[in-house]
Protein backbone atom coordinates (compact mmCIF):
# COMPACT_ATOMS: atom_id res chain seq x y z
CA UNK A 1 0.00 0.00 0.00
CA UNK A 2 2.69 2.42 -0.07
CA UNK A 3 2.29 5.56 -1.97
CA UNK A 4 -1.85 4.86 -1.61
CA UNK A 5 -4.14 7.65 -0.11
CA UNK A 6 -6.84 5.72 1.89
CA UNK A 7 -10.04 7.85 3.68
CA UNK A 8 -11.37 5.86 6.82
CA UNK A 9 -14.54 7.30 8.86
CA UNK A 10 -15.37 6.62 12.13
CA UNK A 11 -11.79 6.22 12.52
CA UNK A 12 -11.54 6.85 16.52
CA UNK A 13 -12.37 3.40 17.99
CA UNK A 14 -13.09 -0.08 17.03
CA UNK A 15 -12.82 -1.61 14.05
CA UNK A 16 -12.20 2.05 12.39
CA UNK A 17 -9.19 2.30 14.22
CA UNK A 18 -7.91 -1.35 13.46
CA UNK A 19 -8.60 -0.50 10.15
CA UNK A 20 -6.68 2.66 10.22
CA UNK A 21 -3.77 1.44 11.55
CA UNK A 22 -3.38 -1.79 9.57
CA UNK A 23 -3.60 0.35 6.19
CA UNK A 24 -0.74 2.74 7.63
CA UNK A 25 1.32 -0.60 8.69
CA UNK A 26 1.17 -1.67 5.11
CA UNK A 27 2.39 1.63 4.03
CA UNK A 28 -0.57 3.77 3.05
CA UNK A 29 -1.14 7.32 3.89
CA UNK A 30 -4.16 7.49 6.43
CA UNK A 31 -7.05 10.40 6.81
CA UNK A 32 -8.80 9.78 9.96
CA UNK A 33 -12.19 11.07 9.66
CA UNK A 34 -14.37 11.17 12.76
CA UNK A 35 -15.81 13.56 15.35
CA UNK A 36 -13.44 12.43 18.70
CA UNK A 37 -10.68 15.01 18.16
CA UNK A 38 -8.62 13.52 21.20
CA UNK A 39 -9.25 10.12 20.15
CA UNK A 40 -8.17 10.38 16.51
CA UNK A 41 -5.51 12.01 18.03
CA UNK A 42 -4.87 8.52 19.86
CA UNK A 43 -5.61 7.01 16.69
CA UNK A 44 -2.70 9.51 14.95
CA UNK A 45 -0.16 8.17 17.07
CA UNK A 46 -0.62 4.55 17.19
CA UNK A 47 -0.75 4.54 13.02
CA UNK A 48 2.77 6.75 13.34
CA UNK A 49 3.96 3.78 15.00
CA UNK A 50 2.77 1.42 13.02
CA UNK A 51 4.97 2.88 10.31
CA UNK A 52 6.80 6.08 10.95
CA UNK A 53 7.05 7.54 7.43
CA UNK A 54 3.50 7.21 6.75
CA UNK A 55 1.46 10.49 6.94
CA UNK A 56 -1.51 10.71 8.74
CA UNK A 57 -3.69 13.48 8.84
CA UNK A 58 -7.07 13.99 11.37
CA UNK A 59 -10.21 15.30 10.30
CA UNK A 60 -13.12 16.09 12.55
CA UNK A 61 -16.27 15.70 10.74
CA UNK A 62 -19.81 14.80 11.04
CA UNK A 63 -20.45 11.89 8.57
CA UNK A 64 -24.11 12.57 8.38
CA UNK A 65 -23.19 15.85 7.47
CA UNK A 66 -23.13 15.94 3.22
CA UNK A 67 -21.53 18.98 2.48
CA UNK A 68 -18.86 18.23 5.69
CA UNK A 69 -17.74 14.99 4.30
CA UNK A 70 -17.20 16.55 0.83
CA UNK A 71 -15.05 19.56 2.03
CA UNK A 72 -12.98 16.69 4.09
CA UNK A 73 -12.46 14.81 1.07
CA UNK A 74 -11.28 18.02 -1.01
CA UNK A 75 -9.12 18.76 2.00
CA UNK A 76 -7.07 15.28 1.60
CA UNK A 77 -7.62 15.77 -2.28
CA UNK A 78 -5.84 19.27 -2.02
CA UNK A 79 -2.71 17.71 0.39
CA UNK A 80 -2.28 14.86 -1.95
CA UNK A 81 -3.73 15.27 -5.38
CA UNK A 82 -5.52 11.55 -5.24
CA UNK A 83 -8.05 9.08 -2.87
CA UNK A 84 -6.83 5.43 -3.91
CA UNK A 85 -8.82 3.97 -0.85
CA UNK A 86 -12.07 5.01 0.66
CA UNK A 87 -13.46 3.02 3.62
CA UNK A 88 -16.97 4.15 4.72
CA UNK A 89 -16.51 2.29 8.23
CA UNK A 90 -19.03 5.24 10.66
CA UNK A 91 -21.93 3.17 12.14
CA UNK A 92 -24.53 3.11 14.96
CA UNK A 93 -26.17 0.02 16.64
CA UNK A 94 -29.51 0.60 18.39
CA UNK A 95 -32.02 -2.39 18.93
CA UNK A 96 -35.57 -2.36 19.55
CA UNK A 97 -38.88 -3.89 18.21
CA UNK A 98 -40.48 -2.31 15.50
CA UNK A 99 -43.59 -1.88 17.81
CA UNK A 100 -42.00 0.25 20.01
CA UNK A 101 -38.82 2.07 17.45
CA UNK A 102 -38.89 6.26 17.60
CA UNK A 103 -38.88 7.22 13.96
CA UNK A 104 -36.12 9.76 15.03
CA UNK A 105 -33.81 6.51 15.89
CA UNK A 106 -34.72 5.43 12.79
CA UNK A 107 -33.90 7.95 11.14
CA UNK A 108 -30.51 8.50 13.42
CA UNK A 109 -29.61 4.98 12.16
CA UNK A 110 -30.31 5.68 8.21
CA UNK A 111 -28.02 8.97 8.47
CA UNK A 112 -24.98 7.22 10.19
CA UNK A 113 -24.79 3.98 8.78
CA UNK A 114 -26.44 4.50 5.46
CA UNK A 115 -25.98 8.15 4.34
CA UNK A 116 -22.49 8.21 5.61
CA UNK A 117 -21.15 5.50 3.25
CA UNK A 118 -23.02 7.02 0.33
CA UNK A 119 -22.00 10.57 0.81
CA UNK A 120 -18.32 9.31 1.42
CA UNK A 121 -19.10 6.73 -1.86
CA UNK A 122 -20.08 10.12 -3.66
CA UNK A 123 -17.31 12.26 -2.71
CA UNK A 124 -14.17 9.82 -3.20
CA UNK A 125 -15.96 8.51 -6.41
CA UNK A 126 -15.05 11.87 -8.89
CA UNK A 127 -11.41 11.58 -8.01
CA UNK A 128 -11.36 8.04 -8.84
CA UNK A 129 -12.88 8.39 -12.23
CA UNK A 130 -10.48 10.49 -12.94
CA UNK A 131 -7.49 8.73 -11.94
CA UNK A 132 -9.04 5.66 -13.67
CA UNK A 133 -8.12 3.48 -10.15
CA UNK A 134 -9.52 3.23 -6.55
CA UNK A 135 -10.96 0.91 -3.96
CA UNK A 136 -14.17 1.30 -1.97
CA UNK A 137 -15.08 -1.14 1.25
CA UNK A 138 -18.12 -0.60 3.21
CA UNK A 139 -18.13 -1.86 6.85
CA UNK A 140 -22.01 -3.64 6.76
CA UNK A 141 -22.83 -6.65 9.25
CA UNK A 142 -24.01 -10.32 9.45
CA UNK A 143 -27.19 -8.93 10.51
CA UNK A 144 -27.48 -7.08 7.07
CA UNK A 145 -27.28 -10.50 5.86
CA UNK A 146 -29.31 -12.65 8.05
CA UNK A 147 -31.63 -10.34 10.08
CA UNK A 148 -32.20 -10.45 14.07
CA UNK A 149 -35.15 -10.30 16.18
CA UNK A 150 -35.14 -6.80 17.58
CA UNK A 151 -32.63 -5.55 15.12
CA UNK A 152 -34.77 -4.02 12.39
CA UNK A 153 -33.91 -0.89 11.79
CA UNK A 154 -30.21 -1.75 12.32
CA UNK A 155 -30.63 -4.81 9.75
CA UNK A 156 -31.93 -2.47 7.14
CA UNK A 157 -29.23 0.09 7.40
CA UNK A 158 -26.87 -2.45 7.34
CA UNK A 159 -28.42 -4.44 4.29
CA UNK A 160 -28.62 -1.13 2.35
CA UNK A 161 -24.72 -1.11 2.24
CA UNK A 162 -24.57 -4.31 0.71
CA UNK A 163 -26.80 -3.08 -2.11
CA UNK A 164 -24.98 0.16 -2.45
CA UNK A 165 -21.95 -2.47 -2.88
CA UNK A 166 -23.03 -4.22 -6.01
CA UNK A 167 -24.82 -1.06 -7.24
CA UNK A 168 -21.53 0.99 -7.24
CA UNK A 169 -19.24 -2.01 -7.99
CA UNK A 170 -21.69 -1.98 -11.42
CA UNK A 171 -21.55 1.87 -11.82
CA UNK A 172 -17.66 2.60 -11.18
CA UNK A 173 -16.10 -1.56 -12.61
CA UNK A 174 -15.52 0.28 -16.08
CA UNK A 175 -13.25 2.95 -14.26
CA UNK A 176 -11.21 0.54 -12.69
CA UNK A 177 -12.70 1.12 -9.21
CA UNK A 178 -13.40 -1.66 -7.30
CA UNK A 179 -16.27 -1.92 -4.34
CA UNK A 180 -16.86 -4.39 -1.93
CA UNK A 181 -18.48 -4.88 1.60
CA UNK A 182 -17.12 -6.82 5.10
CA UNK A 183 -19.88 -7.98 6.96
CA UNK A 184 -18.01 -8.68 10.76
CA UNK A 185 -19.74 -10.64 12.85
CA UNK A 186 -19.82 -10.50 17.04
CA UNK A 187 -16.45 -8.30 17.47
CA UNK A 188 -15.74 -6.90 20.67
CA UNK A 189 -16.16 -3.11 20.53
CA UNK A 190 -17.80 -0.81 22.66
CA UNK A 191 -20.56 -0.89 20.50
CA UNK A 192 -21.17 -4.11 21.26
CA UNK A 193 -20.08 -4.35 24.89
CA UNK A 194 -23.79 -3.47 25.92
CA UNK A 195 -25.04 -6.51 24.23
CA UNK A 196 -27.42 -8.36 26.43
CA UNK A 197 -26.00 -11.36 28.11
CA UNK A 198 -28.20 -13.54 26.47
CA UNK A 199 -27.79 -12.57 22.90
CA UNK A 200 -23.86 -12.51 23.16
CA UNK A 201 -24.60 -16.19 25.28
CA UNK A 202 -26.61 -17.27 21.98
CA UNK A 203 -23.37 -15.84 19.35
CA UNK A 204 -20.77 -17.48 21.67
CA UNK A 205 -22.84 -20.99 21.67
CA UNK A 206 -23.34 -20.49 17.37
CA UNK A 207 -19.71 -19.27 16.51
CA UNK A 208 -17.64 -22.11 15.13
CA UNK A 209 -14.64 -20.37 16.42
CA UNK A 210 -16.07 -20.35 19.92
CA UNK A 211 -15.28 -16.21 20.49
CA UNK A 212 -16.08 -13.10 19.63
CA UNK A 213 -13.61 -11.31 17.48
CA UNK A 214 -11.38 -8.58 17.81
CA UNK A 215 -11.29 -5.36 15.47
CA UNK A 216 -7.61 -6.82 14.29
CA UNK A 217 -9.28 -9.89 13.15
CA UNK A 218 -11.59 -7.36 10.55
CA UNK A 219 -8.58 -5.04 9.44
CA UNK A 220 -6.82 -7.17 7.52
CA UNK A 221 -9.50 -8.30 5.61
CA UNK A 222 -10.29 -4.69 4.78
CA UNK A 223 -6.95 -3.95 3.74
CA UNK A 224 -6.92 -6.93 1.40
CA UNK A 225 -9.42 -5.95 -0.24
CA UNK A 226 -7.98 -2.76 -0.72
CA UNK A 227 -4.83 -3.67 -1.62
CA UNK A 228 -3.81 -4.60 -5.34
CA UNK A 229 -4.33 -8.61 -3.79
CA UNK A 230 -7.86 -7.93 -4.59
CA UNK A 231 -7.65 -6.37 -8.02
CA UNK A 232 -10.00 -8.79 -9.31
CA UNK A 233 -12.52 -9.07 -6.53
CA UNK A 234 -15.52 -6.29 -6.98
CA UNK A 235 -18.97 -6.49 -5.78
CA UNK A 236 -18.61 -9.10 -3.05
CA UNK A 237 -19.50 -9.25 0.59
CA UNK A 238 -16.69 -11.05 2.97
CA UNK A 239 -18.03 -12.20 6.29
CA UNK A 240 -15.91 -12.74 9.15
CA UNK A 241 -17.60 -14.14 11.73
CA UNK A 242 -15.96 -17.12 12.95
CA UNK A 243 -18.19 -19.36 11.54
CA UNK A 244 -21.60 -18.04 12.97
CA UNK A 245 -23.48 -17.70 9.38
CA UNK A 246 -22.17 -21.44 7.57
Amino acid sequence: MKGRVAVVTGASRGIGRAIAIDLARAGADVALFGRDAAALAEVEAACRAADADAFISTHSVDVTDEQAVAAAVGAVLAKHGRIDVAVANAGQAQDGLILRFRSADLERLIDVNLKSAFYLCAAVAKPMIKQRSGAIVLVSSIVGLAGNAGQSAYAATKAGLLGLTKSLAKELGSRAIRVNAVAPGLIETAMTAAMPAGAREHYLATIALGRAGAPEDVAPVVTFLASDAARYVTGQTVVVDGGFLM
